[in-house]
């Protein structure tokens, strides 16, 4: 055979080289799947619900649960289901679909039953089988920084009228989501984008990387963020969870670090508020604000007025929110929601939902409570501030029905990490 012949056993064949490259994907994949679960959050970060780039997030999501699924059965690894809290999740999954499934297929419902419950449940369940050692873990503290670093930049630039500098430009667009006037981020959503800055803000505070100069610093800034949401639930929980953050992880030095950074957070935004006129009437028409308020007591009065008709069996989605614009005739908004997750879940499922929904976050609640012996430190202070990321969940779903994937995946996320440390340990 000529020289240039190709031989099948030569290491600089292209065939195999060809081969080699499109191997590349597949082999990052099955070693790396933290970097896939966190280019996953990346996306449903930068994806708001309903609105544009329909199918990214939903690609994202089928490419991490295929390669997590590949290596799980490479390995031979054991399905992760925890009875008490894997069986609620199934069962508020199965009935949203049995609901959505009794009518005409509409993929604006099908998007909201995917952001609230298939997404967030099956990352639960990844994140028990991708972050049981200690480098993913890593991987995932400091996507929780560079998070919380780039929320924090764009709400204070939002405060300070630096529109300039917010990216993805679509934050700006008046004509997409909500509160176009406050610092709602990539969520067009001001209480999301608050609830966001808590919960990174606690997770940064609970993780070793956190607690150097850098999280420092963020933590120095984040109660300017959240001020610029301009939301007063945001601004309640924060105020609160800083204070119980400080003495549940007992350390004085913490405490006083949570305390001092906040204050001086606060007291430099409130400066900055009364130095600027325009801040000052914002905040003062904020506080003072009435008809938002009125027009949230309405709905909680229609949405209570349809649970009391079907106490158990609720509103179909695809009628539910036709109904509830019908009987607020006089309030001219854009669309009708309920407002409050919890009234959402009677008005939809009725007693049963909310039942299903009780459980589980009773259940969640549980994670805090005994964790195994000689547990990893950082995942030991996640425990003790796995409460508190709860409850300012919990607290500000009274006031927005959470249907934002990023905010409940990273609460789920959180959550499987919690269970991995168990399972790993028993």
């Amino acid at each position: 055979m000529g020289s240039g012949a190709l031989t099948w056993d030569r290491d600089n064949n292209p065939l195999w080289s060809g081969a080699g490259l499109l191997l590349r994907p597949l082999h990052f994949g099955l070693a790396s799947p933290s970097l896939l679960y966190l280019a996953a959050m990346t996306v449903f970060l930068f994806r708001p619900p309903d609105l544009f780039s329909y199918y990214a997030d939903r690609i994202a999501f089928g490419i991490l649960v295929f390669f997590v699924a590949l290596r799980s059965m490479w390995l031979r690894d054991k399905f992760p289901f925890f009875a008490r809290l894997s069986l609620p999740m199934l069962a508020l999954t199965a009935l949203a679909m049995w609901r959505a499934l009794q009518g005409p297929f509409d993929p604006q419902i099908w998007s909201i039953i995917a952001s609230k419950y298939i997404v967030p449940f099956t990352l639960f369940h990844i994140s028990v089988l991708v972050f049981r050692e200690a480098t993913p873990r890593k991987h995932f503290e400091i996507f929780v920084l560079l998070a919380l670093a780039y929320l924090v930049f764009i709400a204070i630039a939002f405060l300070l009228d630096a529109r300039s500098l917010i990216f993805p430009r679509f934050i700006l667009d008046e004509s997409l989501g909500f509160h176009p006037d406050r610092a709602r981020g990539p969520f067009l959503q001001a209480v999301a984008n608050g609830v966001s800055l808590n919960m990174l803000g606690i997770l940064v505070i609970a993780f070793p990387l956190g607690r150097r100069v850098i999280g420092k610093l963020l933590w120095l800034a984040l109660p300017l963020a959240v001020l610029a949401t301009m939301t007063r639930a945001v601004w309640i929980s924060f105020a609160a969870s800083t204070i119980v953050l400080g003495f549940r992880l007992v350390k004085r030095q913490l405490l006083a670090a949570c305390s001092l950074l906040a204050a001086a957070g606060i007291v430099l935004g409130l400066a900055m508020a009364f130095s600027n006129h325009s801040l000052k009437t914002a905040l003062g028409d904020r506080t003072g604000e009435r008809g938002p308020v009125e027009a949230r007591l309405a709905v909680y009065d229609a949405g209570w007025a349809m649970f009391q008709e079907r106490p158990f069996t609720g509103w179909p989605a695809r009628d539910m929110y036709a109904e509830l614009g019908r009987r607020m005739e006089g309030y001219h908004l854009r669309t009708f929601y309920v407002h409050n997750t919890y009234l959402a879940l009677l008005v939809e499922f009725g007693v049963p939902g909310l039942a299903l929904y009780v459980i589980l976050f009773f259940n969640l609640f549980r994670l805090s409570w005994h964790g195994p012996r000689g547990e990893a430190e950082p995942i030991a202070a996640l425990r003790k501030a796995w409460p508190i990321l709860l409850g300012v969940y919990l607290l500000n779903a009274f006031f927005v029905d959470m249907a934002y994937q990023f905010v409940i995946g990273l609460l789920f996320t959180v959550g499987g990490m919690l269970c991995a440390s168990v399972e790993s340990r028993a």
